[in-house]
């Protein structure tokens, strides 16, 4: 995963996935699987800044059928980019987050139903600022992943160490842990549906990022991590190293 810090602490992250196609998602013509490239805005612009955005996306890109495009803005701009299925062609629509229930008493959040009712097909789970600044365990990021696939919804599932515990050494053990708790109770065949992103904390505004090389030792060792998630071998590991855009 590449962030492109836009200014203003506004950033704009890309599954990249160029090396490890076998996390990309099955084409439907040729059974083949697609690259994923997928942007999330954050808390940042609004439905019609959205709409703008999305407008000159579209025009730079034209027609794209050899990668799948996921757009995850805020949840005040689905609709506004729901509604226009003409201009959505060639781009899915993701969610930022969304609650483990399906629906109750929980002031502020946003349920899967909602979500699939406004065309939905992303919902990103376990994201880095989700476990540090509001304190979501692996069991909740576990929750949300089980009723994120029983409402249809595919899974962009974030792991990684933060600073302290990579110099402790401790990166495989969180990763091993993330993943064991993450995937808990999720049958094997529906794991290959899930998206992993190897988005480690210490890469957040640190400058210290990983290169290719350790992000393929790192998805090996994902693929490895004994039988409790061996079907994750079916699954890519992408890495987000931050870069300045210009």
């Amino acid at each position: 995963m590449t962030s492109l810090s836009g200014g203003g602490g506004a950033s704009l992250e890309l599954l990249e996935g160029k090396d490890l196609p076998r996390g990309s998602c099955p084409d439907e013509h040729t059974g083949m699987r697609k690259r994923i490239l997928a942007a999330t805005w954050k808390m940042n612009l609004t439905h019609s800044e959205v709409e703008s955005c999305v407008a000159v996306l579209l025009a730079e890109i034209g027609e794209v059928n050899d990668v799948e495009i996921v757009i995850i803005p805020p949840f005040t701009a689905i609709p506004a980019l729901a509604l226009t299925p003409a201009k959505m062609q060639f781009i899915r629509l993701g969610a930022q987050n969304m609650h483990w229930e399906k629906s109750g008493a929980f002031t502020g959040e946003i349920s899967a139903g909602m979500l699939r009712a406004l065309y939905v097909k992303y919902v990103i789970v376990g994201h880095s600022e989700r476990r540090l600044l509001f304190g979501e365990t692996d069991e909740v990021v576990n929750r949300k992943l089980r009723l994120a696939l029983e409402a249809g919804l595919r899974q962009i599932f974030c792991v990684g160490e933060s600073l302290l515990e990579r110099d402790a050494g401790k990166e495989e053990e969180v990763l091993e842990r993330q993943l064991r708790s993450g995937l808990e109770g999720v049958p094997h065949k529906d794991i290959t549906e899930i998206v992993i992103a190897y988005e480690p904390v210490r890469a957040i505004g640190t400058g210290r990022i990983t290169g290719k090389e350790r992000c393929c030792q790192i998805r090996v060792f994902s693929a490895t991590t004994d039988s409790g998630i061996s079907s994750a071998s079916k699954m890519g590991l992408r890495s987000q190293n931050p870069i300045k855009s210009r």
